[in-house]
């Protein structure tokens, strides 16, 4: 059974940093791509970043130059390395994996398997 388990959120004031991981198991996919989504109280979820098994980056533009995706494939883990956070980046954080993955892109209609969230909180 696929499962992902994120982790490293918290509390940071505007200009911090955090880093979230997701531990990932379950599978041996070989085209997938893993995904950092949020989504802010009483928004609608929106992808952040996307990755797939070779490096190919995709990232939105309101995080382009602050957020950096990576992956550990020896630790089947992957990592969201968040920089100059804001406050508009309060949100609840889902890592996701689209088996089969064509396209990479945080694009939401694309994943299909979810983890459970860390929440995220910017003060200002």
């Amino acid at each position: 059974q696929v499962q992902l388990v994120e982790s490293g959120g918290g509390s940071v004031q505007a200009g911090g940093s955090l880093r979230l991981s997701c531990a990932t198991s379950g599978y041996t996919y070989s085209s997938v791509c893993m995904g950092w989504f949020r989504q802010a109280p009483g928004k609608g979820r929106e992808g952040v970043a996307a990755i797939d098994r070779g490096g190919s980056l995709s990232y939105a533009d309101s995080v382009k130059g602050r957020f950096t995706i990576s992956q550990d494939k020896a630790k089947n883990t992957l990592y969201l390395q968040m920089n100059s956070l804001k406050p508009e980046d309060t949100a609840m954080y889902y890592c996701a994996a689209d088996f089969g993955c064509r396209v990479v892109a945080p694009a939401l209609l694309q994943y299909n398997t979810w983890g459970q969230g860390t929440q995220v909180t910017v003060s200002s």
